[in-house]
């Protein structure tokens, strides 16, 4: 968790309070304005569809920076990115594509091992696919989506994460938005980390079950909460609950730590809940053969009942899957609405599942796969070591190809990611809603297609950055050879 200094917390919200001040005397003059040009606004009888401080916030404040954001690329998302440039004559409400592109290092998508590019084994496989099958099947799996590409990945997805049965779905985050109804309803209990990713809180308050949240990463507060629950039972009745489901993240997406998995799988045995473990960021991207945050932390597949993951990071595709028991995948082909309602995965997708997880398991007949999985692994520690020792606040665990750097302040978030686009590194910026409010932050992916070249590249713009920005929070360890030169004085 993040420890915010007090003087820090003071001026960032000292920042958000000026600019609200000055969001709302702009809406002031403009109301007047718009009272003297017509007397009243008629909506015939419609009810504004945009009310509150969310419209407020898009206005004033999203749209001055969003030029930081959705920023179209003309380029597959290799090391290295074509970046469309972007122009405005509003004053950034609204922006215009030009032809130019801008060749930028990518330190912001998923592409954990470089499966999004080009590949020698994957790329000619996709394309034979997809004069095979087509682009899509254009029908849901239960009609006549379902190929021989589809019944191939879902073995080879069970056989890889550890699972007796797996199930496929076209789209990673329905994957969890689906399956949580689908799995706990009305009467059940479900206990979610306090950080966890939108797509299981919608799929949580969708499920009409009860949702307790526990601290973020914390076994002894999810006993806690565990033990009470079980103690009052449903609400009103105070029944027991039907079922209790506990859903963790292997690694959470906004802050690149590692789930204590192992606490938190001794916790739930001891209260008889079921774990639901999303590693849409963990598979493929760590652990010694690529199996995830189970296989980095000695756990034991089994011991998991539902593991989620996605295809969308390390795999290079898109969709996600759910594996566990032969039973339970078994009920979501006949109960998910997703999977009978929802058209099937894309053939091309499928088959570069298929062919990145042969790579990473070495059936391509190389050992490309395990020098991916010690690349990203080398190169996201050496990143993360060397953003510390600049002086940087980077959050998450060694291994994690996700590295947050904080920047708190609202007014730093466009000043780094315009500063960095201007020196040609590319860069994710996150703040409100995605996180809390003082908690802003750069976010940075590594990938196994980066060179240590890349790396350095990045890691010097990023350093001058910091400096002009001021996000340099922590003295910056003294270069080596300066200490040894002290030593010998």
């Amino acid at each position: 968790m993040v420890r915010l200094p007090y003087l820090t917390a003071l001026t960032t919200l000292f920042s958000y309070g000026l600019l609200f001040a000055f969001g709302q005397l702009r809406d002031f003059f403009r109301k007047l304005i718009d009272w003297s040009r017509s007397k009243s606004k008629d909506l015939k009888g419609y009810a504004p569809i945009c009310l509150g401080l969310e419209d407020f916030y898009t206005r004033r404040l999203y749209l001055r920076i969003q030029d930081c954001f959705s920023r179209p690329i003309a380029s597959a998302p290799d090391a290295w990115i074509d970046v469309v440039e972007r122009y405005s004559n509003d004053n950034n409400k609204t922006l215009h594509r030009t032809s130019n592109t801008t060749k930028c290092l990518n330190l912001g998508s998923y592409n954990y091992l470089g499966f999004a590019a080009a590949d020698e084994y994957c790329t000619p496989r996709v394309i034979d696919s997809l004069r095979r099958y087509s682009p899509s099947t254009c029908s849901v799996r239960v009609d006549g989506g379902t190929t021989n590409l589809h019944i191939e990945l879902e073995e080879l997805v069970a056989r890889f994460v550890g699972k007796p049965a797996a199930i496929l779905f076209g789209m990673g985050y329905v994957t969890n938005s689906a399956i949580i109804p689908a799995l706990i309803g009305k009467g059940g209990l479900i206990i979610s980390d306090s950080l966890n990713h939108n797509s299981i809180v919608n799929g949580a308050r969708g499920s009409g079950a009860a949702v307790r949240v526990f601290q973020h990463n914390s076994p002894s507060h999810l006993e806690d909460v565990l033990r009470e629950q079980i103690a009052e039972g449903q609400p009103r009745t105070h029944r027991p609950w039907k079922k209790i489901i506990v859903i963790v993240e292997g690694i959470y997406s906004m802050e690149g730590e590692l789930c204590k998995l192992p606490e938190i799988i001794a916790v739930c045995k001891k209260y008889k809940a079921y774990t639901y473990l999303d590693e849409a960021h963990s598979i493929g991207a760590i652990g010694k053969s690529g199996r995830g945050v189970c296989e980095l932390l000695g756990v034991d597949p089994a011991d998991v009942d539902i593991m989620m993951g996605t295809f969308t990071k390390s795999f290079g595709s898109c969709g996600g899957y759910i594996a566990a028991s032969k039973e339970i995948i078994q009920y979501l082909k006949y109960t998910c609405p997703a999977h009978l309602y929802a058209t099937a995965m894309s053939p091309p997708a499928v088959q570069q599942v298929i062919s990145a997880i042969k790579v990473i398991l070495g059936e391509d007949g190389s050992n490309r796969g395990a020098q991916k999985l010690a690349r990203i692994r080398e190169n996201s520690n050496f990143f993360r070591s060397e953003l510390q020792k600049m002086g940087f606040e980077v959050l998450g665990d060694n291994d994690s190809p996700v590295m947050p750097i904080m920047l708190y302040n609202p007014a730093k978030i466009p000043a780094f990611s315009r500063e960095c686009l201007r020196q040609n590194v590319a860069v994710v910026t996150v703040a409100f809603p995605a996180t809390p409010l003082l908690l802003a932050r750069a976010r940075i992916c590594i990938s196994a297609s980066h060179s240590k070249e890349d790396l350095m590249k990045g890691l010097e713009v990023i350093s001058k950055v910091g400096d002009l920005v001021g996000i340099k929070y922590f003295p910056a360890e003294p270069p080596k050879h300066a200490e040894q030169e002290k030593k010998n004085l």
